[in-house]
């Protein structure tokens, strides 16, 4: 008898020996009957006459079906009106403009009398106008916050933050006003504007563009020095939408300086010396966010000075019991909060110490 695997009659002659059966090795999966493309008719079928014995199945479809279809469109249409909208939308971001050039004044302030002196700082400070002022970085204080129409509470209070540091670093930081020093300012400003900064230094010139005095307050090393550390300073910071893209802020502070000629002894006498500063800042949001600022605007009153000086580079003071011709209108007086209107002004005399 013949095995499991092989007919009653045995292996054919010819036939693979050893019962090997050649098509054994093929296996007829599920999918592979479902693809074939003959189907054999069922027995009810083939009753009918003339029927064939097999009939032959549609083509699988290899493609994407109808609903993958739909949302392929549906999807690239998003797509094309998103990019439409972002081209043409009528109220889309403003581009931020380059900012302004700086455009500075910087007007010396003549004495009409000898410069008072005292050998204490201190004695002078209480008989001057900046008795009450308050000293150093405190003197910038900063008002209560209000958000506007575009910028919130925190953009605003930054800002302010921001317009205080130039502040502190252009009028108080001891290396920039005697020593020299301008990176703690230059930091602070807007890239685009730092070709005409490091040009002002470079090539100082007086034309309302490149006198470092506008950029920053500096004494000339080899006339004067602090006699004290103690800054006084008084003024006020205003914030407000100079447009939908770009806050302002106005700072208009009055300094006063306590002075002593360069590598003088214990004995020489000290007297003040008196920097009024309006400086107009602007922030896009990228000035915001880098903690950065736009100086458009820097309007200065120095005293006492000699208008024959040139203030462009230093700031020259007159010290105590130096005289100098006065120039320009009567009296201007920086603690005021008027403007003065000439190139060289008189400095009041109810702007000097009563010593």
């Amino acid at each position: 008898m013949g095995g499991p695997g092989e007919p009653p009659e045995g292996t054919p002659e010819g036939a693979p020996g050893g019962g090997e059966d050649e098509y054994r090795s093929v296996v007829f999966d599920e999918s592979f009957v479902r693809a074939a493309r003959l189907q054999e008719f069922s027995a009810q079928e083939r009753m009918a006459d003339h029927a064939p014995a097999v009939r032959r199945r549609p083509p699988l479809r290899r493609g994407l079906s109808r609903q993958a279809l739909i949302l392929v469109l549906l999807i690239a249409v998003a797509f094309g009106t998103a990019i439409y909208m972002g081209v043409r939308h009528p109220y889309q971001t403003q581009v931020a403009q380059p900012p302004e050039p700086l455009r500075m004044t910087v007007i010396p302030l003549a004495p009409g009398t000898a410069v008072p002196g005292a050998a204490n700082a201190e004695s002078l400070y209480a008989h001057s106008p900046a008795a009450q002022f308050r000293i150093g970085a405190d003197g910038f204080t900063l008002p209560a916050s209000r958000r506007t129409a575009h910028f919130s509470d925190s953009q605003v209070v930054t800002a302010l933050t921001t317009a205080k540091d130039y502040l502190v670093r252009s009028s108080l930081d001891p290396d920039v006003l005697t020593g020299g020093a301008t990176r703690p300012v230059r930091i602070l400003l807007d890239p685009q504007q730092l070709d005409q900064f490091d040009e002002s230094f470079a090539h100082p010139a007086a034309d309302g563009r490149h006198a470092p005095t506008g950029w920053l307050v500096r004494f000339d090393p080899s006339r004067a020095q602090l006699a004290d550390s103690s800054i006084r300073v008084q003024g006020t910071l205003q914030a407000a939408e100079f447009d939908a893209s770009t806050l302002e802020i106005i700072a208009d502070h009055t300094l006063v300086y306590a002075l002593k000629p360069t590598g003088a002894n214990g004995k020489a006498q000290a007297s003040l010396f008196t920097v009024r500063r309006e400086l107009h800042f602007r922030f896009d949001r990228d000035d915001l966010r880098m903690h950065q600022a736009e100086l458009v605007v820097s309007y200065v009153q120095a005293g006492p000075l000699a208008c024959a000086e040139d203030s462009t580079n230093h700031l020259r003071p007159l010290l105590a019991g130096q005289t100098a011709k006065a120039g320009g209108p009567a009296g201007t007086d920086p603690y005021a909060t008027g403007s003065a209107t000439a190139l060289c002004g008189s400095l009041a005399t109810s702007a000097q110490p009563r010593v």
